[in-house]
């Protein structure tokens, strides 16, 4: 039981992933981006089933030979039940449970967000229990305390859009190519962040709101651009480090809240947004003021990747937590 040789899928979104885990150790990951939905401005669920279709074998066999592992030594087979897409988690799930069943090897269904949180485990520095996580993507935005790989308390999560698709959203409205955090990211850092001021969605207690903004954002950009058609084009940088200022101010604000009511110390920066270099940077700073010590797991385990799934199904696997052929994906599945 100490050194299970585990394969792991990722197919909860546009993302297609395999990794090999030995022992606790990543020997592979893999993943094939899709392209197709950059002319739509944003994820097409049915293009993503059929691209996962197309990219899965070829990935999963790439992730194989890096690692050198035969299938016939795999000890299980792990896979995202959730949450996601429904057509992509059916894709992902169907293979593992196929390639389980022909392997006579137990299944372990993943919750693609507790991946997101033990991403902190594939390399060091690597946090001990307990400790604060705020997990920001393009679907979820939540603050998590951590207690054990297996044990994860929600305290705080958005009641509307997710950080990333605030994000995502307002880089739209200023015309930026999707996926727009990136470009947004990346304009923002010659930019002045104070030049316009947007509401920052606080919530009461630990929660978030990011709906207030884009709709702040949208008007905004109306009024400027009846008056001045090159406004947005003329002031971009500047719209983007104010935007992002705002959403990022919105985050460590209830980060700040949580980790002071509950005590913790150990701070950790997870999901595809932790990938954005302002809110890296926000947060070492914040920490440097307040004694914290912060994690952030390196680019690649920050966006959709299997090897964050093998880290979940390596703990899961040792703590002999299996699913049967039954499992169904479910594209709503809860942190419990």
């Amino acid at each position: 039981m100490s050194s299970p040789i585990i394969l792991a899928i990722e197919s909860s979104c546009d993302d297609t992933s395999a990794a090999v885990m030995v022992g606790g150790e990543i020997r592979a990951n893999v993943v094939a981006t899709q392209q197709v939905h950059e002319q739509y401005g944003g994820v097409v669920p049915e293009l993503a089933s059929r691209a996962h279709q197309q990219h899965l074998i070829p990935v999963v066999q790439e992730a194989m030979r890096r690692a050198k592992v035969a299938k016939e030594e795999i000890d299980a087979v792990a896979f995202t039940q959730g949450p996601g897409l429904l057509g992509s988690l059916l894709v992902g799930g169907m293979f593992a449970k196929t390639f389980a069943l022909a392997l006579g090897k137990p299944l372990i269904a993943v919750n693609h967000m507790r991946a997101h949180i033990l991403a902190h485990f594939i390399k060091d520095p690597k946090p001990s229990f307990p400790f604060l996580c705020l997990t920001v993507s393009g679907g979820h935005t939540q603050l998590v305390v951590v207690r054990s790989p297996m044990h994860m308390e929600i305290i705080g999560q958005t009641i509307d859009d997710a950080a990333g698709e605030a994000f995502d959203k307002t880089a739209k409205l200023l015309g930026l190519p999707y996926p727009g955090g990136p470009h947004l990211d990346k304009l923002a850092r010659t930019g002045n962040p104070l030049r316009f001021s947007f509401p920052v969605g606080a919530m009461a207690g630990y929660d978030f709101s990011f709906s207030g903004l884009k709709t702040a954002v949208l008007y905004f950009l109306r009024q400027q651009t009846a008056q001045d058609a090159a406004f947005i084009q003329n002031n971009l940088a500047d719209l983007c480090a104010s935007i992002q200022h705002t959403i990022i101010q919105t985050l460590l604000r209830q980060l700040t809240r949580a980790a002071t009511d509950q005590e913790l110390t150990q701070v950790a920066l997870a999901g595809g947004v932790a990938a954005n270099s302002g809110l890296r940077a926000a947060l070492q700073d914040l920490a440097g003021e307040k004694g914290w010590q912060v994690f952030i797991p390196d680019f690649e385990f920050c966006t959709d990747n299997a090897a964050m799934v093998a880290m979940t199904g390596h703990f899961q696997y040792e703590a002999g937590d299996f699913a049967s052929q039954l499992v169904s994906p479910d594209p709503r599945l809860k942190l419990t």
